[in-house]
């Protein structure tokens, strides 16, 4: 009898598994084929990047007549897996992955894992509804969602796995989930690739071996990685709440912030900094006189794309940030550059989405195994260091990051600084009371 229902479960994960990666893979190879489009285009037609402002004041009209209930974003998605009734709106994948194309098309530094995410978790909940399964089946399609989508759109099934697990609670991984979200990475890669998508190739960098002395530089490499994850946090989440106060309507404050962006590229004088800036990851890898400010610019440019409310993610241009900061910190450290890009291209990452794990993992997938062990050392350090706080304000925690008794109930990271829960009661002063 167990035998049976054990394999029932089973069938019953692969099979939904299955169908949310199928849907995700060609999400996500649509997607990628737009955004491959929208970049060349841009790149062949620079002047595009002055119509930023009025990309935005369009793009925020239609968010604004029809997105109203989409506009959370990630963070809508990981509410709904803790506490949603109501299904993610199905409209959130077209809506999403239009507005996070014409940001890239007309110069706009943003990523691709938030739409990649946000138009999985929207495919996942139909299909959890179709299926009419149980709340708790819900939850964990949507985690699969989260890992297909993630997973699908870089090309690393195993990092998806564990980002669809890590990311809903932070310190937790929830093993509930681990075969749908297998599953459905895996399916999802599978489906994209079959598609004819060809993901970015990263130089694999050259070993060194862990000693004390190279130990105490990664700690020294961690400090400023966190430094910049907190700077960016901060940074993206600041505007945003200065922004809405300030300029309440929607399509005004993208208007804005495609001003903002604008001034910025000529600032700067280059476009090296709009977009996705893969290029400027590579170079990251090679060039050991990059400009010690590459990783400022890059990171100003997506404070401001993304804190004026244009769509797209945070990895990619967190990639950009974490690779040409770990070149800069690699030679003042006395570092290998490829080494030093490849770990701060993970590493800040991790420690922004409070993910050091899947982005352990995610660097492997990316670039090999030499990358091993220290990048789980810089990511896991950076992560403690970045403290409660992150891109994804809905994530949940149970426990502080540095031990402790658990916190009276799971609570949201922008509801922790607010009003901290008090740790629960020990038994024994409940007895002496």
């Amino acid at each position: 009898m167990n035998l049976s229902r054990s394999a029932r479960a089973l069938g019953q994960w692969l099979l939904l598994g299955a169908i949310v990666g199928g849907v995700c893979g060609v999400a996500s190879a649509v997607f990628l084929a737009l955004l491959e489009w929208a970049t060349a285009f841009r790149v062949a037609h620079e002047s595009l990047v002055y119509a930023l402002p009025v990309a935005g004041l369009v793009v925020g009209a239609v968010y604004g007549r029809w997105g109203a209930s989409i506009r959370g974003g990630n963070n809508l998605v990981l509410d709904t897996v803790h506490a949603g009734d109501a299904v993610i709106p199905l409209r959130m994948a077209p809506m999403v992955l239009l507005g996070t194309v014409l940001t890239h098309l007309f110069g706009g530094s943003a990523g691709r894992e938030g739409t990649a995410v946000q138009m999985g978790a929207s495919l996942a909940d139909q299909i959890a509804w179709r299926f009419r399964v149980t709340p708790d089946t819900r939850r964990e399609l949507l985690a699969a969602g989260i890992a297909g989508g993630f997973g699908s759109v870089f090309g690393t099934p195993l990092a998806g796995t564990v980002f669809g697990l890590e990311v809903v609670c932070v310190g937790r991984l929830g093993y509930e989930a681990l075969l749908p979200a297998l599953t459905a990475a895996v399916m999802g890669d599978l489906v994209t690739r079959g598609l004819g998508i060809h993901h970015t190739a990263y130089p694999s960098p050259q070993v060194l071996a862990l000693t004390l002395p190279v130990l105490a530089r990664w700690l020294v490499f961690a400090v400023g990685i966190a430094g910049v994850a907190v700077a960016f946090i901060e940074g993206t989440h600041g505007l945003k709440r200065i922004l809405e106060r300030r300029v309440p309507w929607l399509p005004v404050r993208m208007a804005l912030g495609g001003l903002g962006v604008v001034g910025l590229w000529k600032l700067a004088g280059t476009s090296d900094y709009l977009g996705l800036g893969v290029p400027g990851i590579l170079r990251a890898f090679e060039d050991a006189s990059l400009p010690w400010g590459a990783f400022a610019w890059k990171l100003v440019f997506t404070v401001v794309t993304l804190g004026a409310g244009f769509m797209g993610g945070e990895v990619t241009p967190l990639f950009f940030i974490g690779a040409t900061l770990g070149n800069v910190l690699a030679r003042l450290l006395g570092l290998p550059v490829d080494l030093g890009a490849a770990v701060g291209m993970a590493a800040l990452f991790a420690a922004a989405a409070n993910t050091p794990l899947a982005l352990s993992l995610m660097a492997v997938e990316l670039v090999g195994a030499a990358v091993l062990p220290h990048v789980a050392i810089v990511a896991t350090v950076a992560y403690l260091l970045t403290g409660h706080r992150g891109i994804y304000p809905s994530q949940r925690i149970a426990r502080r990051k540095l031990g402790g008794p658990l916190l009276d109930r799971v609570v949201a990271l922008r509801d922790l600084h607010a009003a901290p829960p008090k740790p629960p009661a020990h038994p024994a002063s409940q007895a002496d009371s």
